[in-house]
């Protein structure tokens, strides 16, 4: 961590996330100066989140593309794009990018650590539970940020669980963070989020006061509580994301039994509504849900956000679309000739045109569209963070070997939500079963860049529907570390 154990800037935001405070804390003077008062606290968390809505995080590299694009999701003529694709690391831009997320990454890691740090000396400003509210947001985010830089820039733990893997971060310090190995970083993620989801059992209203809803559904189901604080809980860390990321973090750690507990504890709540297919479908972009909204655990908001929205527009939009997959592509990948001409994403989430004088039909993702002002959408532009069909998913994997009938059950609930009604009735062998899945998750976090992780953690080949097939190796797996980094990865 050599950039950031000599320059650690922290950038909190006020709480309309509008305006920001740069503060620099090098003395013990200015760290008592921001965090004075609860409102402080708060304003320093917004700060963590709009830094990871940023488009060097959630708000572009690790949803809208980068990922998606060496999963094989598009199709490029653009030299910079294909190199990307194909994984050359020695790509100046590409080389650039990361060095870009993983200092991003670890800033706001760090900014996690300062309110950390002050929060337990702080402990006597705070009212209501607004200190567990904190601190577990603080948690779940420093654990969410490390496991993602984890399943880029380190091996699988499938792979090479005693590799050297990222450091893990937990103090503010000028002094150089060892690099742990892939399962010490991984146990670390799991105990941040365990801390966490205690914290919020006890304090987070999305637990037993919650509703959750689209912005002006009656009583405003999500903005109903007095203090802002606890309002759209869906848009930062709550109990509900602590459950899922640790389904998350099992799975990768093969752990299947706590990894079918956490996602169960997720899909049992009932806390995230299944989308109605009116919403889904409707002709009416006012009234249409464009990315099954209320089934989404956490997300990251990004409709103020003029930068990101103008780059969606031309990532997927417009005459000359960035990211766009030819017709044939998405025939292949929706599996257009059987079930999946019924899939409801197949036909709502692409729009097939001929773009220029090409005789090529592209489909263009409609996906993240947003509805020209002053009309609004039915719902806020976000980065999905975490779905409740990714709970499914890992639930039937993660039970496959103890109960195939079940897991099996878990895939089809999926299918069917997305109005495939042709239920898979008939048991495959693993190897067979994990195929429908991957080809099942691909459809569902299609420019959300998850399926990525999902290949490398299954250490499965990453096909394209050209035919090139990219063997499961460290080679394309393993995000090469910022130079200026990786000497201090054998430190």
């Amino acid at each position: 961590m050599k950039k950031y154990l000599y320059i650690l800037t922290v950038l909190m935001a006020f709480t309309s996330c509008k305006k920001f405070l740069d503060v620099k804390p090098t003395s013990q003077i200015e760290q008592d100066q921001l965090f004075e008062n609860e409102q402080g606290f708060k304003e320093a968390l917004n700060g963590v989140y709009t830094l990871c809505a940023g488009p060097s995080l959630y708000g572009e590299s690790l949803t809208f593309g980068y990922l998606d694009i060496m999963a094989q999701n598009y199709d490029f003529t653009d030299v910079g794009y294909s190199n990307i694709a194909s994984f050359n690391y020695t790509y100046v831009d590409l080389i650039n990018r990361n060095t870009d997320i993983w200092n991003s990454g670890y800033r706001a890691i760090a900014n996690c650590n300062y309110i950390l740090n002050n929060i337990e000396k702080k402990k006597n400003l705070f009212t209501g539970h607004n200190y567990e509210l904190i601190k577990g947001e603080a948690l779940a985010l420093r654990a969410y940020l490390h496991f993602d830089m984890l399943r880029m820039f380190a091996p699988s733990y499938k792979s090479k669980p005693n590799a050297s893997g990222i450091p893990y971060v937990t103090s503010v310090t000028i002094k150089s963070t060892k690099f742990s190995t892939v399962s010490q970083a991984l146990d670390s993620v799991i105990t941040d989020l365990k801390t966490a989801r205690t914290l919020f059992r006890s304090s987070d209203p999305i637990v037993s006061n919650y509703t959750v809803g689209y912005p002006g559904d009656d009583g405003n189901p999500e903005v109903s509580d007095p203090e802002l604080f606890m309002q759209n809980r869906r848009q930062r860390m709550n109990y509900f994301t602590a459950c899922g990321e640790l389904a998350r973090a099992y799975l990768y750690k093969n752990d299947m039994v706590n990894s079918l507990a956490m996602a169960n504890e997720v899909i049992n709540s009932k806390r995230f509504p299944a989308t109605n297919g009116t919403d889904f479908n409707q002709s009416d972009n006012t009234k249409k849900d464009r990315i099954f909204y209320k089934e989404l655990i956490s997300c990251w908001y990004i409709n103020d956000n003029k930068d990101i929205k103008n780059y969606l527009l031309a990532a997927f939009a417009g005459d000359a679309p960035l990211f766009s997959p030819t017709s044939t592509q998405i025939d292949d990948i929706y599996e257009s000739g059987a079930d999946g001409a019924d899939d409801w994403r197949y036909r709502q989430w692409f729009f097939k045109t001929k773009i220029g004088s090409s005789s090529i039909e592209r489909a263009l993702l409609q996906k993240y569209l947003t509805n020209t002002a002053p009309v609004k959408n039915l719902h806020p532009l976000v980065a999905p963070a975490l779905r409740l069909s990714e709970m499914y998913y890992i639930a039937a994997e993660a039970s496959f070997d103890t109960d195939p009938l079940k897991a099996m059950n878990y895939y089809n609930t999926v299918r069917r939500s997305r109005g495939i009604g042709n239920d898979l009735t008939e048991i495959p062998a693993k190897a067979d079963f994990i195929d429908l899945l991957l080809k099942e998750a691909r459809k569902e976090f299609y420019g959300e860049s998850q399926i990525f992780y999902m290949y490398k953690r299954l250490n499965v080949p990453v096909k394209a529907t050209s035919g090139i097939s990219y063997p499961a190796t460290d080679k394309i797996f393993v995000f090469p570390l910022p130079p200026d980094e990786e000497a201090f990865r054998n430190n």
